[in-house]
């Protein structure tokens, strides 16, 4: 009744019974007591080995499965070297490597190791996929294709075949590629910019956002930058590109980072992403050209600058409530996603056949979904615990176990289908999750298989010199195995159709969708054979794959002829609107038209919207995707159809004219936000409609609306004329600008210290005593920091600051002060000590209420400046933990970088950066924003300093810190 890792045993277990996405299968998992690091939790009918580990390899980011069944690795040892110091963990002076593994013997464990290559050209890399002789490797800031043209395993050529990408030795860089069912190289990069890419074509991608952290390597990134197809994508991309590297195009954007985009043999992509705070992480499914939601649609400020008063934590990470947003899926709490894959195999059973599969390293599990089509979009069903380190996965850490319990330190980096349809799933196995740091000195990884309990699996022989071998290996579970398959039978041409339509018939769906897309490839009588499918099938998914294989044929003739390939192909659309109304074939029809001219797709949308049924967002968002640019002119031409008074509109105008939001639709979006006949969230979305719109009259309209008797209406409309005069509005009127900060006299007399102590003319102990009152003043601190910052502190004085400034009442000074000025005498705490201790959980509760209380939050109490720390339990251990608060700024939570910033009427603000633009905007540690003109500001820096105090500077021993870390992972 359980699995268990070899030399393992149990001590008692209980069985999980979860019902999957029909309700007619059953799947148990097998729970065991005993806390042994290499046993993995899986469902009752499966079974996990520990199939490789070091020092076959080190440090594992991604994998894949060549067609011999051989598990490719790629390895992070000298991952983050300006943080990880090489000289006292494991380091490869040659650079980091490229690693296969294999079970020769075929016992079950891997027996063998190849350095395939050793690169100074890889930091760090984060993706790599096997396609036939060659491997392509993610390492920002190049996609490298080695060739291994003779088959020996070493690689013969090296090509760069795209370069620019952001985020050097960065976790939010670019990732691993897949070779998709259409023949097209799918690959995703996380918001680590700025990505400046030319494709083999000579297309140029410009792409950027506001982040700039985690790495001393990407300071110069930022938004509202254009690319050749005149659009502003901004954080991770979604991309596709022919194998060649040519007609790079971005299928989505604005994720944070999304680890890996895995895409299905319906032309599907799935994906993870995780967040700044411990609550928001997701998994979702990606429609093409639609904006993930991570920053503001220009990327030039985060969430946490957008979020409105009254929205919660996950509505605003995401931007849930903006029109041109994509719904976000499933909510996966607090984690660390990393690795994704679509499972199309039946060695496990047929109950696992679909699972997509999202590895969270932050929790130690890797979940499982069965997703089911829902109107134009997915809905991700319940999320199963498939394979984990612990019984329940959503347990907190338990604080008395010993520090010889290592389960938290399974941290599954990526997963992959392997040519016998076995999982496996790669371990970077350390006690924190990347980001900035890694404890495991040794750099040891393992790799783990998943199989079907007492049952032997066995890689096939792949033969690709025989139609047979080609078709087996399209049939492959292993996804760019798959490939191998569809381009040798493509070679054949119409020769092989026959063959090709039996797999039409095959009882597994994603096998007959693979042959959708190859008969596309295969002549006239490929594409007969395809059109005759889509004209009998009743299923919605393949009949979605025959349309998107027809429109790549239009896309590719669109690059030669495009108003020929657009007349054909908005025929063809009409024909099919004609006769089907799936909303999922609907959705494909409407974001296909976004670069259609208006005036030839225009019927098509009219007869779009009639089957938009006012619910359905997904639907939605399709029909904004598809009408960008378009919006004036369909507002004008379906306005007429609808209702003269606004307020007697039905859901689907009233959606419709949020999501497009056409400057046409000011007035009637102003007569919907005061009327009474509406609900007062009807009226919300009208308010909000009306700030989208970059136009003056959309200014003009919400600067009445905050005059309003509905304290509802000009409570909201004060707030937007508020925040978009800071941004999208600040051009479009002549705003009244706030008079520069006074200084007070106190302050100006910190001013005249400060010119004392630089005049070089000074007697010394003028100078010195100028640098005392300075450094114990606020303000005057600020001015030694800023002075700092730009190099211009006299050395002799340097000491004397030292001295004062670590007293100075505010704490946030005391940080920053790290930053420049060496701290004497002192005592940091013992971390060992400190673990040793017992808890007490209610004197913890004291500590945190006292003293960090007011930067974070746990469940309702709290302040939300620095990370949510609610779930924290869920991501760290105790030493991990432990770690982070004993060494804040060797820790630092992505996006919590500190800023400092000097303003020409002498002032010197610090915080964390949350926009960035003509306006800038700083959150700083009293959770006040601080808004300054782009133009007032003389110089700026991101530091390394956290802003959180560490635990000698708000005088904790190690008792109380055991109390505190006691108390969070209750």
């Amino acid at each position: 009744m359980f699995s268990k890792i070899k030399y393992s045993f149990f001590c008692a277990f209980v069985v999980f019974v979860f019902a999957n996405f029909s309700d007619s299968q059953i799947i148990e998992r097998a729970y065991h007591a005993q806390a042994d690091s290499n046993q993995l939790f899986v469902p009752d009918d499966l079974e996990a080995t520990l199939w490789a580990e070091s020092p076959l390899f080190y440090n594992p980011t991604n994998i894949d499965i060549d067609s011999r069944g051989r598990v490719w690795v790629t390895e992070a040892v000298n991952y983050r070297n300006f943080n990880n110091k090489p000289d006292k963990k494991l380091s490869f002076e040659g650079g980091d490597r490229v690693v296969i593994i294999e079970d020769t013997d075929q016992d079950g464990k891997a027996d063998k190791s190849t350095v395939f290559v050793q690169d100074k050209d890889l930091v760090s890399p984060l993706g790599i996929a096997v396609i036939g002789n060659k491997v392509i490797v993610s390492c920002a800031p190049n996609l490298i294709v080695y060739t291994d043209i003779d088959g020996d395993d070493v690689p013969d050529k090296k090509e760069i075949l795209l370069k620019g990408f952001g985020g050097l030795d960065h976790d939010h860089s670019l990732h691993s590629l897949t070779a998709g069912p259409d023949g097209n190289w799918h690959f995703n990069t996380g918001n680590a910019g700025p990505h400046h890419v030319t494709d083999k074509n000579g297309w140029q991608l410009r792409s950027g956002s506001i982040y700039t952290g985690g790495t001393p390597y990407g300071l110069q990134n930022q938004g509202l930058q254009k690319s050749d197809d005149g659009r502003v994508w901004v954080g991770g991309l979604a991309l596709r590109m022919t194998p060649e590297g040519k007609l790079l195009k971005v299928m989505a954007h604005n994720f944070r980072n999304s680890y890996e985009v895995a895409i299905d043999s319906y032309g599907n992509y799935w994906q993870n992403d995780n967040d700044d705070q411990v609550v928001a992480c997701r998994t979702s499914w990606v429609m093409e050209g639609s904006n993930a939601g991570y920053f503001s649609s220009d990327g030039t400020r985060y969430w946490q600058a957008d979020r409105r008063p009254d929205q919660d934590m996950f509505a605003a990470h995401w931007h849930q409530e903006d029109p041109g947003v994509l719904p976000v899926g499933d909510n996966t709490g607090a984690g660390s996603p990393t690795g994704m894959l679509v499972y199309e195999g039946d060695a496990l059973g047929s109950k696992y056949r679909g699972m997509v599969l999202s590895c969270e390293a932050g929790r130690n599990v890797v979940f499982a979904y069965w997703p089911q089509p829902k109107g134009a979009g997915f809905e991700m069903g319940k999320r199963f615990d498939l394979i984990s380190s612990f019984p329940k996965v959503d347990e907190h850490y338990i604080w008395h176990e010993t520090d010889q319990d290592k389960r938290k330190w399974f941290r599954p980096s990526d997963i992959a289908t392997g040519t016998d349809g076995a999982l496996y799933v790669a371990d970077w196995y350390d006690p924190v999750v990347g980001g900035h740091k890694m404890d495991d000195k040794i750099g040891y990884g393992r790799i783990f298989r998943i199989t079907p309990k007492s049952k032997k699996l066995s890689n096939p022989k792949i033969d690709l010199n025989t139609t047979i071998g080609q078709i087996e290996a399209l049939k492959n579970p292993a996804i760019n195995v798959r490939n191998l398959g569809f381009e040798a039978l493509k070679k054949q041409g119409e020769a092989v159709v026959p063959e090709v339509k039996e797999l039409l018939k095959n009882t597994n769906p994603y096998i007959q969708s693979r042959a959708i897309w190859l008969l596309n490839e295969l002549g006239n009588s490929g594409k007969k054979t395809m059109l005759k499918t889509f004209e009998e099938t009743d299923n919605t998914l393949l009949k979605n794959t025959i349309f998107k294989s027809l429109r790549k044929g239009f896309d590719e003739l669109a690059i030669t002829n495009k108003k020929l390939a657009d007349e054909s192909y908005v025929s063809l659309c009409k024909t099919i609107l004609d006769k089907d109304a799936q909303p999922q074939l609907l959705r494909e029809i409407a974001i296909s038209m976004r670069d259609v001219d208006y005036n030839s797709c225009k019927t098509i949308f009219l007869k779009l919207y009639q089957n938009f049924d006012g619910q359905d967002r997904y639907f939605l968002e399709a029909l904004g995707i598809g009408l960008e640019g378009k919006e004036e002119m369909f507002y004008k031409d379906i306005r007429p159809t609808w209702p003269q008074n606004p307020e007697d509109w039905t859901a689907q105008q009233s959606w419709l004219t949020w999501r497009i939001h056409p400057v046409l639709a000011v007035n009637d979006l102003k007569t919907r936000a005061v009327s009474n006949k509406v609900s007062a969230e009807e009226r919300k979305r009208a308010i909000t409609g009306l700030a989208f719109i970059k136009d003056k009259s959309a200014v003009l309209a919400m600067l009445d609306l905050t005059k309003n008797k509905l304290k509802d209406v000009s409570e909201q409309a004060l707030y937007w004329v508020n925040f978009r005069k800071t941004n999208d509005w600040a051009n479009l009127l002549n705003w009244q600008t706030a008079e520069a900060t006074k200084l007070s006299p106190k302050q100006l007399k910190m001013l005249d210290y400060q010119a004392l102590m630089l005049n070089t003319k000074s007697a010394e102990k003028n100078k010195t005593k100028a640098a005392e009152v300075l450094a114990l003043d606020p303000f005057g601190a600020k001015l030694l920091i800023n002075l700092a910052n730009n190099g211009k502190i006299p050395k002799d004085i340097k000491a004397t600051i030292a001295q004062y400034i670590f007293n100075n009442p505010d704490k946030s000074i005391r940080m920053l002060a790290g930053e420049y000025f060496g701290r004497s005498g002192g005592k940091s705490l013992s971390q060992s000590l400190t673990a040793s201790m017992p808890a007490d959980i209610e004197k913890g509760e004291i500590i945190f209420t006292k003293n960090c209380a007011t930067c974070h939050r746990i469940n309702n109490d709290g302040a939300e400046i620095g990370p949510d720390l609610s779930l924290i339990g869920k991501k760290f251990d105790k030493n991990g933990l432990l770690d982070a608060i004993l060494n804040p700024s060797a820790s630092m939570a992505f996006g919590y970088e500190p800023w400092i910033i000097a303003t020409k009427d002498k002032n010197t603000y610090y915080g964390f950066l949350i926009a960035d633009a003509e306006t800038v905007v700083l959150k700083d540690v009293a959770g006040q924003k601080i808004i300054l003109k782009k133009s007032n500001i003389i110089s700026r820096k991101q530091l390394t300093t956290s802003l959180m105090p560490d635990p000698t500077t708000m005088q904790l021993k190690e008792k109380d810190m055991a109390d505190l870390v006691g108390f969070l992972l209750k």
